[in-house]
């Protein structure tokens, strides 16, 4: 079962960064004036090629909720980043970049600490902490996904907070998309429908955040915040929030937390990395 759920969220980030790379080529030719606003995806929906990235990557949620249905988010979360070997494929294969230690190195970090976390895994839960903490949760995640769209007058903090906000949208999808998966397995129908409906709207304005952030600045700027975000928020809730002990796994949790810290810094170093970089560019420059 974990195996079959870790299977499932590779692929599902493969489907993702997909999306990512698509995305960018598209976001970049809309002007800044409609950073932050809704006609941003306004002028986005317009676009075929947009729409057709943005399929791409909601194919990629069924996996993800079968993914978190056979495993904990503990590893889940971690294992939704690896489809960035993707954009490094590509760069690889269709523009003959040449991979360095720094690629080579982030690879090896991603699958040694994948390796890691299904070693370590804690067992799959489907309890929860109190409605309180769940509350502060949501709160504490709401506020930097916000934040960007009331300072939206400052230029340059905007900016910066769009990817913050970004990572913090895609944090809580994930969360909400967990909660939402309990709730199916207890047959929780109608609490269940709750926590689809908080997943979709952060996941709408991470998408807006996203594609402003991706507007202003290169993908490889943007995408290592983002993914550090995306990746460490869920995983230092779900003690909290799902009660996935991490007494019992090896080195009482130090296991759980070296293999994520490996991935955490192969997934920063490959979605900075200037072939990956490189994948994006080059198709942009191609429009």
């Amino acid at each position: 079962m974990l195996a079959l759920g870790i299977i499932c969220a590779i692929g599902a980030s493969a489907l993702y960064n997909t999306s990512i790379a698509l995305q960018a080529l598209e976001a970049r030719d809309v002007g800044e004036e409609h950073a932050l606003r809704v006609s941003l995806i306004g002028r986005l929906i317009k676009n075929p090629r947009w729409l057709l990235a943005t399929g791409i990557g909601l194919l990629g949620w069924p996996l993800e909720i079968a993914a978190l249905l056979l495993a904990p988010l503990t590893v889940v979360q971690p294992c939704l980043a690896c489809g960035l070997v993707l954009l490094l494929w590509l760069g690889v294969t269709r523009l003959g970049e040449k991979p360095g230690r720094r690629e080579y190195g982030a690879v090896a970090a991603i699958l040694v600490g994948v390796a890691g976390l299904a070693w370590a895994a804690p067992e799959r839960t489907t309890g929860h902490a109190g409605a309180g903490p769940i509350a502060i949760a949501l709160v504490l995640v709401t506020i930097p996904v916000v934040a960007p769209y009331v300072v939206r007058g400052w230029a340059s903090a905007a900016g910066t907070l769009a990817v913050i906000a970004a990572g913090f949208g895609y944090a809580w999808t994930a969360i909400a998309s967990k909660l939402l998966t309990d709730q199916l397995s207890t047959g929780s129908i109608f609490v269940a429908a709750i926590w689809l409906a908080t997943a979709a709207a952060s996941e709408g304005l991470a998408l807006l955040s996203e594609m402003s952030a991706l507007g202003r600045s290169p993908a490889t700027r943007v995408a290592p915040v983002m993914f550090a975000i995306q990746v460490t928020v869920p995983v230092i809730l779900a003690p909290l929030i799902f009660e996935e002990s991490w007494s019992d796994t090896p080195g009482g949790g130090a296991g759980i937390v070296a293999s994520v810290l490996l991935v955490l810094a192969g997934v920063v170093a490959l979605a900075g990395s200037p072939v990956v970089g490189a994948v994006i560019d080059s198709a942009h420059a191609e429009e």
